[in-house]
């Protein structure tokens, strides 16, 4: 549509300038001496317009023709610069190509191609940039070479020459040279040097997935289960991991965590600090009850823990794994431990019924029955535990259920009935 329309234009001044030349009956006079020479308008009027576009054209050449120098200069600049560019991307790409001592010479190259711009004169307005990804390059393959001295070189260049840089540049610059230098110390397994470096990021940049991640494995290497586990919790509220992942990580971190309890007390506060979502978590929950009453705590502390998780390890549609399920029969047995507590009664009458519900469950059997022994019901613990020994898969609580009634037999004075059952718990293989 505008090329129509600039064509019907044309015809129309055309057309206009034919009228008017034809039209047009002007005359100049030019008076010489004693001559007297007349023109057409038209021509006078054509051969002004011919002079004016003489004169430009000569004007414009002549022009080109001085600006030769200067297009000259600009265009070894250009190519300069090129080079310059070329030798940093083969330097990155021998890198990924894990060609590291190819990638290490593109990588000076570059920087001494720069070098000589500038000590011509020659300033890029990317130079700091240039420059920075260029020595962050060469540390790089110094680093995979195992070249540590070259690499921490490199590396300090790298910061220098970023200060040089404007204010976003200089930090975005920055920011990045030390979060390579943090992955460099964590793969050299310097945990500590590491988190250094990361913690003296900026809150922004320490807050970015790629920062966090690196925190915490390098909280996890240097054996920080506490900071490991913050990171974790917000890794997975920016959804750096998926869901099962995240659950799993944190269920480990936690759990890592809870070995290095060594005081009853402590392990109650740390109980007490944790979400909702985490203390229902069944290993958790089993190992914090287990950890706790080992340490010298109270049942009747640990068994609130426990009680929120009753329902769904009574429920035949339970999603628990087997082990999970066994962990969480071992900390109820721990937990009720005492039979003079004033909830004691309770409890057992709860899973008494919830074995009753469920006669063919050989867990449910072996928990009824350990807490029938505390309560010196002596001919439902043998009844129950004999039973349980029969469908027990877990090691620890076969053991358990054998040792049981090894002792229940010698509390009746039955010796080869006692023996057997020892025999039978010596026999039960270690997990």
């Amino acid at each position: 549509m505008r090329a129509a329309l600039w064509l019907i234009s044309l015809f129309s001044l055309a057309a206009a300038a034919a009228w008017l030349a034809w039209h047009n009956n002007g005359t100049v006079a030019l008076f010489l001496m004693s001559y007297r020479v007349d023109f057409s308008l038209n021509l006078v009027l054509l051969v002004l317009g011919l002079v004016v576009l003489v004169v430009v054209l000569a004007q414009q050449a002549l022009s080109a023709l001085l600006s030769l120098p200067k297009h000259a200069h600009s265009w070894r600049l250009q190519q300069k610069e090129r080079a310059a560019h070329a030798a940093l991307l083969e330097s990155i790409s021998s890198f990924m190509a894990g060609r590291f001592l190819r990638a290490r010479k593109a990588a000076q190259t570059a920087l001494e191609k720069e070098s000589h711009l500038n000590d011509a004169g020659l300033q890029l307005d990317h130079a700091v940039s240039l420059r920075t990804v260029a020595h962050i390059m060469a540390a790089e393959s110094a680093h995979a070479l195992q070249d540590r001295v070259l690499r921490q070189s490199h590396l300090q260049a790298a910061l220098e020459t970023a200060k040089q840089g404007a204010v976003s540049e200089r930090q975005t610059l920055t920011d990045g040279a030390q979060l390579r230098a943090a992955r460099w110390l964590l793969d050299d397994r310097d945990a500590s040097g590491s988190l250094g470096l990361l913690k003296a990021l900026p809150n922004a940049t320490g807050r970015r997935v790629v920062a966090m991640r690196m925190q915490l494995k390098a909280a996890r290497l240097a054996g920080q289960p506490a900071l490991a586990l913050d990171t974790a919790v917000l890794l997975a509220k920016h959804r750096a991991f998926t869901p099962s992942t995240a659950d799993s990580l944190v269920r480990g971190l936690i759990l890592a965590w809870l070995s290095n309890m060594h005081d009853a007390d402590a392990l109650e506060r740390w109980w007490l600090n944790l979400n909702p979502v985490q203390r229902a978590m069944p290993d958790i929950a089993a190992e914090a009850a287990l950890r706790f009453v080992a340490l010298g705590g109270s049942g009747a502390v640990a068994r609130p823990w426990l009680q929120p998780l009753w329902t769904p390890l009574q429920s035949q549609q339970s999603s628990w794994t087997p082990d999970q399920l066994a962990r969480m029969v071992q900390a109820m047995e721990a937990s009720l431990a005492d039979a003079q507590a004033p909830d004691a009664r309770q409890w057992l009458a709860r899973i008494e019924a919830t074995q009753q519900a469920q006669p063919q469950d050989a867990r449910l059997q072996y928990l009824a029955g350990m807490v029938c022994l505390r309560h010196q019901l002596w001919g439902k613990a043998q009844s129950l535990l004999s039973q349980a020994v029969k469908g027990l898969q877990t090691p620890a609580l076969k053991r358990r259920a054998w040792c049981a009634l090894a002792e229940l037999a010698e509390q009746r004075q039955e010796p080869v009935a006692a023996a057997q059952a020892w025999k039978q718990a010596a026999l039960v293989a270690q997990p």
